[in-house]
């Protein structure tokens, strides 16, 4: 059905940019996976405008161009004359039903495990802050216990030092 596809889940974790507090990934990076050109893949888009709102993908803007590009220490990428594309999750997905050929569906299917997988990961993440949040408040309340327990037997110690004076009881001479 889908043809075996040999590309490292490394190469494609290192085209997901963190943009707009999304996770994206470019179009020439795009293309780059589905074996297509940058162009190419970009008319198929503009074909089927309906199909990609802006939560689906966005162009990125000129600093944020610039930024990503001094990010990666890359003088130039390809000499663009108009900064990237950038597709969401959704995006990604939607490019399926644009990019029909069989490489298109099988990269589109290892990236969708990908991002699920970064996904979990960021659950996972979240689940052990919150983990780590409970234990250091246990730590605080049984710091705050420890200490009182010490002014305690402080206290104990200082009474067993320094006795009061007791008053006497019984017949006086």
């Amino acid at each position: 059905m889908s043809e075996k596809l040999t590309i490292p889940e490394e190469v494609v974790i290192s085209k997901i940019y963190f943009i707009r507090d999304l996770k994206v990934m470019l179009d020439s990076d795009l293309a780059e996976l589905y074996g297509v050109e940058t162009r190419v893949l970009n008319q198929q888009v503009k074909r089927n405008q309906a199909r990609f709102p802006n939560d689906f993908m966005f162009q990125l803007t000129e600093i944020e161009w610039t930024a990503l590009k001094s990010q990666n220490a890359t003088t130039s990428w390809g000499g663009r004359r108009n900064p990237p594309y950038a597709f969401t999750e959704h995006g990604v997905l939607m490019l399926s039903s644009v990019l029909n050929s069989k490489r298109a569906i099988a990269v589109n299917i290892q990236v969708m495990r990908i991002f699920t997988k970064i996904r979990e990961m960021l659950t996972d993440n979240l689940n052990l802050r919150l983990e780590i949040e409970k234990i250091k408040k246990k730590l605080n309340n049984q710091s705050k216990n420890i200490e009182l327990v010490f002014s305690y037997l402080d206290e104990l110690v200082e009474r067993k030092e320094n006795p009061k004076p007791r008053n006497k009881i019984g017949y006086k001479k």
